[in-house]
């Protein structure tokens, strides 16, 4: 049952000559798309013709109120929020654009009029590939809220031709395609061909001595590329305001050199077409080489510039004055990819429109807002200072002089050479490289982690010296997701459960949920549940099946772990705790285990070698696993290739439990987790991200954590990371070992392993043997709690009822009060 159906259900239901002119009307609408848009008629008509003609006809019913919305904000003056960021994975957006319009019904209506199931179109939709894991779905989920706040606002960023890969699994590894999304068009972009802008590379710098004295710089680049805008509507809930996601595709100034190609230099006259071109063809090429490093550069940089562009061409054709920026526009980074935008935009002030420097780094600072993301130190991006000074010379310059002005207000701090060094925007302990992070750092307003665990290290670690220089900057926003999505979307059973028990009021603002709680003890309400869940369990062993040939038991214990394969996330740790299991359950064949579906998902970057030498190991450990009959149904392992927002929505409303295990202090927020909690999964889980917060609202008993804390982590580390102690201190930890080792899981090959084994022996920076025992443990009281039917429904409905508080609603009212300072109306 749809949102809207759930709606219908707990309200008077509409005079039905209304429901049915609306019906009609929509089912004119479609076969008129079908035939004038597509050029087919309904006898040949594909399931694509039908989706295109379907989503072609949603797209119209955006438009008044995204035209409406641009108006408002014109004609009121009001302030409008920039968010940039390299990543937008917004998934498939046909049900998500009918249920925010409230739509859905009356095209499922129509289109069942026509003969046309309309939820097999939805699998028709490809998954936009603008994204890889949280970072990307947290921008999405942040597009949304803003609109469904009304708060007038951009995303900007890439229009991937393929994005991130597409990964297929062969013989257990990872293998990468490219994400074809684009073969059949896109029914949701309006392409702007008349918004282009001008991104310039290279070439050299030149002073020339004003009137006054001051000098101008003068940058003339040697090669110049275009930046052609794409927009996609992003309606808010129940339509009411609509915004706009502009992605920039790069396209060469003159894509055909017709000399070399009438020479016959067929393939040379195309090059700068190809290099242009390459830009906006993937999401993270692999940076392992020089040429993989100066395209990331050229990504970040191209998306920046063209939004800086487009955005200050709007504020000036509006306002008129530049210097008013800070009053009308709030440019969000989201993580450290946009940082450049701190010296593209004083460029453009002190160049371009002649602002006095002073003046001009008070407007930056003041419009630029810094969202971090991570702890790791590959992920706080630096780059080579000879690269920077041979792509981008002028932005260089700035660089330094906005450095030497930071050291000289660093020193009235400490004036010490360890201090000045750590603050410094060029590191020079590494080749001189300029830190991305601390760019951001200093050049915006604001500065916010995204969980409070997150944000106190913030403080306490990467950014600590800075912020003694800048106190007060530094501030926590705690991630959110949207339950329009990953509730009302993703679990409609569910749904239908709640407003049934809650109201539908809740539809509208989810702290209501918390009415649930007295009901969270009911055995009625227990088997309504149970048989939601049932149900949802179903559909995706139905996916296992028909995607790997696995049949799983949907009433065994779905155990998930879905996210990005990272050594930090630690699906190691899960898996030789399968491993152990596994053992445990051939020992004792009779014993009355609880039956266990183990679920993974997710993908390595294509040049991580460790990451994806930990999905084989998974995919080896399944084959050994699911062929044995001992174990019979008690025990199955899946690796479901491929990762998306698509299967999440599948994945997420089946769980029963939710692996959150990183090593504590290394994930800052995470959102996965959020979603699995709304959706009644009990997290299993270390003192990490904002695991730490949902424990508070979910209370210590309906969560199982264990490992070691942030603190622990420090002091273990402090003591070395060689852990031959440790394992010879735990005997299932050794014999899981062993067995990896001794090539059980790679008969032939028994050195297949070795890395993950020796590192993990003598090298175990992500502590997995440290927390082993007690995350066994804990998966051992999972185990009781499951075969407590009542307890565990019980503590299933508190996770629902209790994690309203981690809508991305709350998150952007937040950032609107807090950082933006922009009005917000409540969703609904």
């Amino acid at each position: 049952m749809t949102t809207e159906a759930v709606i219908q259900s707990t309200q008077p239901t509409p005079p039905s000559p209304v429901f049915e002119a609306e019906v009609a009307a929509v089912r004119a609408a479609i076969t008129a798309k079908l035939t004038y848009s597509v050029g087919k008629n309904a006898v040949t008509a594909s399931d694509r013709d039908w989706f295109l003609a379907t989503a072609l006809a949603v797209r119209d019913k955006m438009v008044d109120p995204w035209i409406a919305s641009s108006k408002a904000t014109y004609a009121e003056g009001l302030k409008r929020v920039y968010y940039l960021s390299l990543e937008f994975l917004i998934g498939r957006l046909l049900f998500d654009a009918m249920n925010n319009l409230g739509l859905t019904e009356s095209f499922r209506a129509a289109l069942g009029d026509l003969g046309v199931d309309i939820d097999r179109l939805r699998t028709v939709e490809p998954d936009a590939a603008l994204g890889n894991g949280g970072l990307g779905r947290l921008a999405a989920c942040f597009m949304d809220s803003m609109a469904s706040l009304s708060i007038p606002a951009y995303g900007y960023g890439i229009r991937y031709d393929h994005g991130l890969f597409r990964q297929v699994v062969k013989g257990g590894w990872q293998q990468e395609y490219p994400e074809n999304w684009l073969s059949f068009g896109n029914p949701w972009q309006f392409e702007r061909p008349e918004v282009v802008y001008d991104i310039q590379f290279g070439g050299s710098v030149e002073a020339q001595m004003g009137p006054t004295g001051i000098a101008r710089y003068i940058w003339h680049p040697s090669e110049t590329i275009e930046a052609v805008a794409y927009d996609t509507p992003i309606p808010g809930w129940r339509g009411r305001h609509v915004n706009t996601l502009r992605l920039w595709s790069a396209r060469a100034v003159d894509p055909l050199r017709l000399d070399a190609f009438n020479s016959g230099d067929h393939i040379g006259a195309l090059v700068e077409q190809v290099r242009a071109e390459a830009i906006s063809k993937i999401l993270y090429p692999s940076d392992e080489s020089a040429a993989g490093q100066e395209l990331r550069l050229r990504q970040e940089y191209f998306f920046v510039s063209a939004s800086l562009q487009d955005l200050i061409y709007r504020h000036v054709r509006t306002y008129g004055d530049i210097r008013s920026l800070p009053d009308k526009v709030a440019i969000h980074l989201n993580d450290t990819h946009p940082a450049i935008s701190v010296a593209e935009l004083m460029r453009i002030l002190v160049d371009v429109r002649d602002i006095p420097w002073d003046e001009a780094w008070g407007i930056t600072v003041r419009t630029l807002g810094y969202t971090n993301h991570t702890l790791l130190p590959e992920a706080l991006e630096t780059w080579p200072v000879p690269l920077l000074e041979r792509l981008l010379p002028r932005q260089m310059q700035i660089i330094y002089l906005i450095n030497a002005i930071h050291l000289e207000k660093a020193k009235t701090v400490s004036p010490e050479g360890s201090f000045l060094s750590s603050v410094s925007l060029i590191d020079e302990n590494a080749g001189r490289r300029v830190r991305m992070g601390h760019l951001a750092f200093v050049g915006s307003h604001s500065i916010n982690g995204v969980s409070a665990l997150h944000s106190d290290l913030v403080k306490e670690t990467i950014f600590r010296d800075l912020d003694a220089v800048y106190p007060g900057r530094i501030n926590n926003k705690t991630n959110g997701i949207t339950f329009r999505r990953w509730l009302h979307e993703a679990n409609p059973g569910l749904t239908r459960l709640l407003v049934e028990n809650c109201g539908p009021a809740i539809l509208d603002d989810p702290t209501g949920l918390d009415r649930l709680m007295p009901h969270v003890g009911d055995p009625g309400l227990h088997a309504e549940f149970g048989a939601v869940r049932r149900h949802n369990k179903v559909a995706l062993a139905k996916l296992i099946r028909d995607r790997l040939d696995i049949r799983v038991n949907p009433n065994a214990l779905f155990d998930v772990q879905i996210k990005r394969i990272h050594e930090y996330k630690r699906q190691l740790l899960n898996i030789l705790e399968t491993i152990a299991l596994y053992q445990a359950m051939k020992a004792q064949p009779h014993k009355d285990w609880v039956p266990r579906v183990k679920i993974f998902a997710g993908k390595a970057a294509a040049s991580y070698h460790q990451a994806k030498l930990i999905i084989k190991l998974a995919n080896d450990v399944a084959q050994v696993v699911n062929s044995d009959p001992t174990v019979r149904d008690m025990l199955k392992v899946v690796f479901l290739p491929n990762y998306n927002v698509s299967l999440a929505e599948i994945i997420i409303p089946a769980a029963d439990l939710s692996e959150q295990i990183s090593t504590a202090g290394m994930e800052a927020s995470g959102t996965g987790n959020m979603k699995l909690a709304l959706n009644g999964a009990l997290t299993i889980g270390t003192l990490d991200g904002a695991n730490v917060e949902i424990k508070e609202h979910v209370g210590d008993d309906n969560i199982f954590i264990f490992g070691l804390t942030t603190a622990e982590v420090a002091a273990r580390r402090a003591q070395g990371i060689d852990a031959s102690g440790t394992i010879a201190n735990s005997r299932r930890l050794a014999d899981v070992l062993e067995s990896i080792e001794n090539g059980i899981f790679s008969p032939g090959e028994p050195a297949r392993f070795a890395a993950l084994t020796t590192a993990l022996r003598h090298h175990d920076y992500f502590l997995v043997t440290a927390d082993f025992d007690s995350y066994y443990a804990a998966q051992r009281d999972v185990d009781a709690l499951w075969l407590d039917r009542a307890a565990w429904w019980k503590a299933s409905l508190t996770n629902t009822a209790r994690v309203a508080w981690f809508s991305s609603d709350r998150t952007i009212a937040e950032y609107a009060r807090e950082i933006w300072n922009v009005p917000v109306t409540p969703a609904g």
